[in-house]
């Protein structure tokens, strides 16, 4: 069973390109994750009400893949996370969550 993390975001207006290219598909963290097979991607979706609010969802084989990876990569997350703080008003972790059942049209 998947997992999807879920972390709500409230950017800095003058560094949203900055945080939508450091989030994105080609950014430093995808980058990382993408190291590790038990990563399955990320969703980068903008708030078309509040302008420069985001919620990032990663998505991983299993809640223990994401808790490995936590451990085993202290390091390299608080550098990215120092790094990208310049760009946030606010940052916050929402859950890790299972998908129930997918809806497909």
């Amino acid at each position: 069973m998947t997992c999807e993390i879920v972390r709500a975001f409230s950017v800095v207006p003058s560094q949203i390109e900055i945080f939508e290219a450091t989030y994105g598909p080609e950014g430093p963290w995808v980058r990382l994750y993408r190291n590790v097979r038990t990563y399955l991607g990320t969703r980068l979706i903008a708030d078309l009400d509040k302008h420069g609010d985001y919620i990032a969802i990663d998505e991983w084989r299993s809640h223990q893949a994401w808790l490995d990876f936590q451990k085993d990569h202290p390091d390299a997350l608080a550098a990215l996370d120092a790094a990208c703080s310049p760009l946030l008003h606010a940052t916050r972790y929402i859950g890790a969550f299972r998908v129930i059942q997918p809806v497909r049209a």
